[in-house]
């Protein structure tokens, strides 16, 4: 939420020129809200797949660290992805985003604010997981994620960090294949 600032602005001022001025900018949130809990849902259902997995597979129980180091793979290898980079430019220009956009009424505040948290996830899903899977445990961890996907969303040039990011994330997956016990307790987890 904190890299959609910019444009949650421009939608309360937009409200304002309207009959319903507080009820513009909430159905957008309400709007953005609907897809990051989705997403949420998502990740929850998936991560107790994963727990009831590793709980009947004695193999993937013995070697859970797997799931760390697949996890930083998969975000790693997103961040190289055209679709990453085509969301990633739709969230870096808000005040584009919304002059294309933005329509007049609560209605279509909403289907904006489904519309922009939709590009939202599509660039910031992968670090979020990487978020789910090992951030809860660790809040320098999770601010540290925060602070990238901000930086990487709104700062200029932050676009650019994409494939430095993959690099790294690409690295701890390597660094959790060849020595899971060392980075667990280097991320607090």
């Amino acid at each position: 939420l904190p890299s959609s600032m910019p444009m949650f602005y421009m939608t309360v001022h937009a409200g304002r020129q309207q009959r319903r001025p507080y009820a513009v900018p909430g159905a957008f949130l309400a709007g953005y809200a609907v897809v990051w809990t989705a997403f949420a849902l998502v990740a929850f259902l998936g991560d107790t797949q994963i727990h009831w997995l590793v709980h009947h597979w004695f193999w993937l129980d013995t070697h859970s660290w797997v799931i760390g180091a697949t996890t930083f793979a998969l975000a790693g290898v997103f961040q190289f992805s055209p679709l990453k980079g085509r969301c990633l430019k739709q969230c870096r220009s808000p005040f584009g985003f919304f002059v294309r956009s933005y329509r007049k009424g609560v209605g279509a505040a909403w289907r904006l604010g489904l519309r922009h948290g939709t590009f939202c996830l599509g660039c910031c899903w992968a670090l979020m997981l990487v978020m789910f899977g090992i951030g809860v445990g660790s809040l320098m961890s999770m601010a540290l994620l925060t602070g990238v996907m901000v930086v990487e969303k709104t700062y200029p040039g932050g676009q650019r960090l994409s494939p430095v990011i993959g690099f790294v994330l690409l690295g701890l997956s390597a660094l959790w294949l060849a020595h899971p016990a060392w980075l667990l307790g280097g991320i607090g987890v």
